[in-house]
């Protein structure tokens, strides 16, 4: 395996907030392990409002998610799509894998396939299928990107409330011990302060810091020995990486790492 210090990690997921909720804690460990992280939203939280406009929420959202990415020293990219707009078709994929491309990452988190909800379900096809043709010369781009020919590994975390879209439970191939990184998470996640009122309302999310920690203890359960833990599962490694290509546990099994029980 290369070192982390070569290594470039691509957080990517539908709406601003989904990173902070999910699995920050792991992209912030991957950065103090020396790899560069990479956090694209690729949907502008414009329906993410009882009160403002589309564009006005949207340059919320985009300020909330640049002062997020700041606290975890990440890139960040611009959204390509408006909520409840991002499909699974031609144009998107096309557009989805130019940014692949450019930013060429080796490890990519990302959404589960089944989720509660489309935008993150079409955000981790576009992903997978832009991560597959990230070497191939003929699938041309818009714009235009060089392909580039490093492996790439998928991981997928689990969908919103630990069940797919059928209810069936999330079972991950891991966990990671993310309480060391639990007091940055929750300043990320607090960044999006638009995002209280709205899961409130819609959701019954009356405190969204409080649920994500809830969230990571309940994940760090299944580990019979973890406070607060992120879960994964890998993506088949097909087409993507050779078989032995598993960078991110192990990277980061100097820390609690546990397999599933």
């Amino acid at each position: 395996m290369p070192s982390a210090k070569n290594l470039t990690v691509l957080a990517a997921v539908a709406h601003p907030d989904d990173i902070e909720f999910y699995f920050s804690g792991t992209l912030l460990l991957l950065q103090k392990a020396g790899c560069s992280i990479h956090m694209w939203n690729l949907a502008d939280g414009c329906c993410g409002t009882m009160q403002h406009s589309r564009d006005e929420i949207a340059r919320i959202r985009a300020a909330e998610a640049r002062a997020s990415a700041e606290l975890a020293g990440a890139k960040i990219y611009p959204p390509l799509f408006h909520d409840l707009e991002i499909f699974y078709d031609r144009g998107s994929l096309l557009s989805v894998g130019s940014v692949v491309r450019s930013i060429k990452p080796q490890i990519i988190l990302t959404h589960s396939p089944s989720d509660y909800m489309e935008d993150h379900q079409n955000v981790c096809r576009l992903i997978v299928t832009a991560a597959f043709s990230h070497a191939i010369p003929n699938f041309t781009t818009i714009p235009a990107t060089v392909p580039y020919a490093e492996p790439v590994r998928i991981y997928h975390a689990p969908p919103h409330g630990l069940r797919d879209a059928m209810e069936s439970p999330f079972q991950p191939d891991f966990l990671i011990d993310i309480d060391s990184m639990m007091e940055t998470k929750k300043q990320m996640l607090a960044c999006h302060k638009s995002q209280q009122d709205w899961l409130a309302s819609t959701q019954g999310m009356h405190s969204y810091v409080r649920e994500m920690e809830q969230l990571c203890a309940e994940m760090g359960k299944l580990s019979h020995g973890l406070t607060h833990a992120e879960a994964w599962r890998r993506h088949s490694h097909l087409g993507f990486c050779p078989s032995a290509f598993d960078p991110l546990p192990e990277i980061l099994a100097t820390l609690t790492q546990k397999p599933k029980s």
